[in-house]
């Protein structure tokens, strides 16, 4: 039952990830930039900040408990949180040429490979990591070949549809482009659960004795605001170099208000995957394999729910039989990929 529940808070988190980058349509008159560094605000500073006030201890207070860990521990954190901070700056991208479906698609399927397997290789500088396994290796491989099913799927979308179609669903779409953008972004993205596995975690639980429950919120505090500073100051200079800082404070106030409302409710979402990732792991600490594999499970459902929003946003429309059946036979790869730790 336990391993169900932790399962199903994943899965909200998961599913509400997915449809993180909906409410970014109804922002107006604000270019990229500042769009991105505003819901950043929310989701890398706000709602990490208040998850992680969950974890502190009656008496004591959230900087006390993460700088008993030492300085080491914190700043090794926060500079994978750096690193997935850039790759989550052509994570936008990719949806931007690839489309929600797709591009979560590819990109996630890298992160999860890299972002479970890395840590589980590397326990000496991974301590919160759980030990690399056969059984490990091969769900991380069907996740993939789950993915890498719909990947094949996009690329027929491609094929079939006409430009005017293919910039009708999605404005921006490069297919060649989108695929190097997605792999890059992948790989760097893999970098937050690396933060996660950095010690803070076993520290808590171990010395400061913080409630299993939100143990893992503080680690992830602390790698999103290092991402935050990354994104930052990228968003900062395009302010500078495309004049767009003024946008900020030069619309109206039911346009700024309309604006932060929705930037503030895709922060949320947002960071409802690592919220639910943090939390549903204590509920799986008794089975050390599903443990481990929790990461690449939350990608696989991101993937799983971001090609059903891609489905509603009608990305898929006007293509053929083929396309829809082998995108259909991805999603039960990826499906199963989350079930078989518990059935071998």
């Amino acid at each position: 039952m336990e391993i169900f529940t932790g399962l199903l808070i994943i899965a909200i988190g998961a599913f509400g990830q997915s449809g993180s980058y909906v409410p970014i349509k109804k922002v107006r008159s604000w270019a990229w930039e500042c769009f991105w560094l505003t819901q950043g605000i929310f989701a890398w500073i706000l709602f990490p900040l208040a998850g992680a006030l969950l974890s502190v201890p009656a008496g004591s207070s959230l900087f006390s408990i993460i700088s008993s860990a030492g300085s080491g521990v914190a700043l090794k954190t926060m500079c994978f949180g750096a690193l997935w901070g850039i790759g989550g700056l052509t994570f936008g991208l990719s949806m931007r040429y690839l489309g929600v479906a797709l591009g979560q698609s590819l990109a996630l399927g890298m992160c999860s490979a890299f972002g479970t397997l890395i840590p589980s290789l590397l326990p000496q500088l991974f301590p919160d990591a759980e030990k690399f396994s056969l059984l490990l290796a091969i769900g991380v491989s069907i996740a993939l070949a789950g993915i890498a099913i719909i990947g094949y799927a996009g690329a027929l979308k491609s094929q079939n549809m006409s430009e005017e179609e293919k910039k009708k669903a999605v404005a921006d779409f490069a297919l060649k482009k989108g695929l190097i953008i997605a792999v890059l972004a992948g790989v760097m993205s893999a970098c937050f659960n690396l933060g996660l596995n950095a010690g803070l975690k076993t520290h808590l639980v171990e010395v400061v004795k913080v409630d299993g429950l939100y143990a893992g919120l503080p680690a992830t505090m602390l790698v999103t605001f290092g991402g935050f500073i990354a994104n930052a100051v990228y968003c900062i200079y395009q302010n500078i170099k495309n004049k767009t800082g003024r946008q900020y404070f030069s619309v109206s106030t039911k346009t700024l208000l309309n604006n932060l409302l929705f930037c503030a409710i895709a922060g949320g979402l947002w960071y409802s995957q690592f919220f639910g990732l943090g939390v549903g792991q204590s509920f799986l600490t008794g089975n050390p394999t599903m443990l481990a594999f929790s990461f690449s499970i939350l990608m696989s459902l991101i993937v799983l729910f971001s090609n059903v929003w891609g489905i509603i946003l009608k990305e898929w429309t006007g293509v053929g039989t083929k396309t829809i059946v082998t995108l259909v036979i991805g999603l039960a790869v990826l499906i199963f990929s989350i079930v078989f730790p518990q059935i071998v």
